[in-house]
């Protein structure tokens, strides 16, 4: 935005002219000089002030015999700040300083400052001193532009932080087991299986599992195997049979543990799968080389002819792991309903020793207080040595902005995405922006791209930042838009008693010339005593006062 400002009284700059006899003609005539400055309300942009001043001269001003130093300064509360003179000569000085001539210029210059704190209600002069001969004279001040806005600094620089997620089930899935075992090649169901030590720990579980209000039946399978040695058409017929066989066992096994609840049964035929398991589980010296074998073939016989030929094992696997796998399971699937919000927070006050890892991860995030989520991620980490208890641990610390606890309590992390992503959020806390920038891009995450957005609206790129957070809804988000001459998101962000937000969708407000938002927002903003003092030097705002 420009403003062209005529002045009326005594020059700006002060550049003689060729129809002026002494510095006091060029003061008298001054009047006929027009200024421009570039924007005519000054930004800071990344900690720094930078503006065009555009003077033009008309012909028959410059004295051509005079010199001209020119000094920008801005003036703010507290103190001023001066950068080195412009110096210009007229056509007929020699020296090797800028020259106007007489028949007239337009010369742009670039002005700079550094921004200090008090600069966001400033205005920037010219001061002008021409010196012809021995005489010099000082040329009335004027003023180019008022200033300054930092609307930029209302970034949120909190940063962006996430827990490690527990693996809490609020309902865990179970399962209760027996089984009977069958002769070789025989799909009859012997007594003694029906009174064996597994049936009776099956019908045990079938009767705790009506006892328990934890725990609810849903379905029960009876399911059939043959064990992987012969041919496999004959053991799948085999596994058919036992499957029926074993149906029907199920229903005595029950009669007196009545089950309601589907019963699904099922017929596999050869238990590779099982044979896997025990193999693996066994004290065979050649465990390792049998597994292989599985692993390399897929077609039953050749698994089944490579196994005979290791003679030695098989007879060892035919005595010991074959015989359990002619089987059939009788299994109940259950529901188990975990504690509830509630009793988590119970028992975190009456019990918490009872709770698992995941359960002490849970109760954290149901606490309110940063103090009580401390104590119990240091229970999670003292008891379970829980990594992510360590990590969230860190984490709350950032919330209490503890950054000396956070930092040492991410020593004894594991460096991931998160772990840097942390490490940027101290570093940005701590206006430590080149280490935050580098920990940042090192994580990676998504998280962390918007937390590195905070620091490209710091560098002024706020096309960039508007970039990045495109897809967030966030405050940053709305400022960075905002910044890019798009309103509209700040002025919809919802306040939720937020006075920064209410602040910046004053600013929003202001700028969409919507004189009550303005006022009712920043009376919602003015309850953080730093904000009313802001407001009532803000330039976005000065239209409004």
């Amino acid at each position: 935005m420009k403003k062209c400002f005529n002045f009326l009284s005594a020059a700006i700059l002060g550049f003689a002219a060729i129809a002026c006899s002494s510095p006091e003609k060029m003061a008298e005539m001054s009047e006929n000089v027009t200024v421009n400055c570039n924007p005519a309300v000054l930004e800071v942009v990344a900690g720094e002030i930078n503006a065009d001043v555009t003077v033009t001269y008309p012909e028959d001003y410059f004295h051509p015999k005079a010199i001209l130093e020119v000094t920008p300064v801005i003036v703010y509360e507290g103190g001023e700040a001066k950068m080195t003179p412009f110096v210009f000569q007229g056509e007929k000085v020699q020296d090797n300083y800028q020259t106007v001539p007489s028949a007239g210029a337009t010369i742009t210059k670039k002005v700079n400052f550094d921004y200090v704190p008090g600069m966001e209600k400033c205005y920037l002069e010219l001061r002008g001193v021409v010196k012809y001969k021995k005489k010099a004279i000082d040329l009335p001040t004027k003023k180019v532009a008022d200033g300054a806005n930092t609307t930029y600094m209302l970034v949120c620089k909190n940063g962006k932080v996430d827990y490690k997620a527990d693996n809490y089930q609020e309902v865990i899935n179970q399962t209760a087991e027996g089984q009977i075992l069958y002769t070789i090649n025989s799909s009859t169901v012997r007594n003694n299986q029906l009174k064996s030590e597994s049936v009776k720990n099956f019908q045990a579980a079938l009767e705790e599992i009506k006892t328990n209000e934890r725990k609810t039946l849903v379905s029960t399978d009876v399911v059939a195997y043959a064990s992987p040695d012969g041919k496999e058409d004959q053991n799948n017929k085999l596994s058919d049979n036992r499957s029926k066989s074993a149906e029907k066992a199920f229903g005595k096994v029950t009669k007196k543990h009545p089950v309601d609840a589907p019963v699904n049964v099922k017929s596999i035929g050869e238990d590779w799968e099982g044979f896997q398991e025990l193999v693996a589980e066994s004290d065979l010296e050649d465990k390792d080389l049998i597994i292989r074998v599985l692993s390399m073939y897929s077609d039953p016989a050749v698994r089944e002819k490579e196994i005979k030929n290791m003679s030695a094992i098989y007879k060892t696997l035919a005595k010991e792991v074959l015989p359990e796998l002619r089987r059939a399971r009788f299994i109940a699937n259950v529901e188990y309903k975990n504690f509830t919000s509630e009793e988590l927070l119970q028992l975190i006050e009456e019990n918490i020793d009872v709770l698992d890892e995941e359960a002490l991860l849970r109760a954290a995030t149901l606490v309110k207080e940063n103090n009580d989520k401390v104590a119990i991620y240091k229970k999670a980490v003292e008891k379970y040595a829980s990594a992510r208890a360590q990590y969230n641990l860190a984490i709350t610390y950032i919330h209490m902005n503890e950054l000396a606890d956070a930092k040492a309590a991410l020593k004894n992390v594991d460096v991931d995405a998160d772990w840097n992503n942390a490490m940027g959020v101290i570093a940005l806390r701590e206006d430590n922006l080149v280490a935050a920038k580098r920990y940042f891009a090192a994580s990676g995450n998504k998280t962390a791209a918007e937390n590195a957005a905070v620091i490209t609206i710091l560098e002024g790129d706020y096309k960039a930042a508007a970039a990045a957070l495109s897809n967030v809804e966030s405050f940053n988000s709305a400022l960075a838009q905002l910044l890019c001459g798009n309103n509209a998101p700040a002025a919809a962000l919802e306040c939720t008693c937020c006075p920064c937000v209410a602040y910046l969708k004053a600013v929003a407000a202001a700028r969409m010339g919507n004189a009550a938002a303005v006022k009712s927002n920043l009376e919602a903003a003015s309850k953080c005593e730093k904000l009313a003092a802001r407001a009532a030097k803000d330039v976005e705002f000065a239209q409004y006062r």
